[in-house]
């Protein structure tokens, strides 16, 4: 059962990390309202943005009595511990630490050498050109994906089961960036599996850029 949206999510159609938490929120049913912030054209370095996210990034979480959290990953431990069900991480301290290693090696490893502002970066002041980025964005993806093979099973739907839980997420939202970039996901069938198992989600499915209300 959906609850009342008593949330506000300020999001990028495209950001990785904004697509983990929408997820999350969707899988829990969790109502929220979704406030756009457009990264292109810079709107998360306006004064007022900048106030409500020092990091000026997405996402970023108001709560009903206006509790401001950033950071998806600090985001996605909230939703965790306010609305357990489904769950995203399992009980067991193992299972829980390997569900952790997958997701991290996307949110931790990856997602931070390959977002907007290192890329622009690269750009800007390394003069990396187009091919140069997109040589950067492919390798550093193509590293982790070829880590994830090994950490995840390759006998379930899912990273490590029958359900989604928070690796999928930071999975599946990595690999619309890689596609996007053009990475070549033929030497990783675990990762083609587990999108495809996300994708076939409806939460899941609803939470990706394309459906978003920015989407362009």
């Amino acid at each position: 059962m959906t609850t009342a949206a008593p949330l506000t999510l300020y999001s990028y159609w495209r950001s990785t990390t904004s697509y983990r938490v929408r997820a999350a929120l969707n899988l829990k049913g969790v109502a929220y309202d979704i406030v756009p912030v457009d990264l292109v054209a810079g709107a998360q370095r306006a004064d007022s943005y900048a106030a409500l996210n020092p990091g000026q990034g997405v996402p970023t979480l108001v709560l009903a009595d206006g509790t401001v959290l950033t950071q998806s990953l600090a985001i996605l431990d909230y939703i965790e511990a306010t609305w357990s069900d489904p769950a995203l991480l399992p009980a067991d301290p193992v299972a829980r630490a390997q569900v952790l290693a997958a997701a991290h090696t996307m949110a931790l490893d990856v997602h931070p050498v390959n977002n907007l502002r290192v890329v622009t970066h690269l750009r800007d002041v390394y003069d990396a050109g187009t091919d140069g980025a997109m040589e950067w964005m492919r390798h550093w993806m193509s590293q982790g994906f070829a880590a994830l093979e090994v950490l995840v099973r390759d006998d379930t739907p899912f990273a490590f089961g029958a359900a989604p839980d928070l690796a999928d997420l930071c999975i599946v939202a990595q690999v619309y960036n890689a596609r996007r970039w053009g990475v070549d996901l033929d030497p990783f069938p675990n990762v083609a599996r587990i999108e495809a198992a996300c994708l076939a989600h409806p939460a899941i499915a609803a939470a990706h850029p394309d459906q978003q209300p920015d989407a362009s």
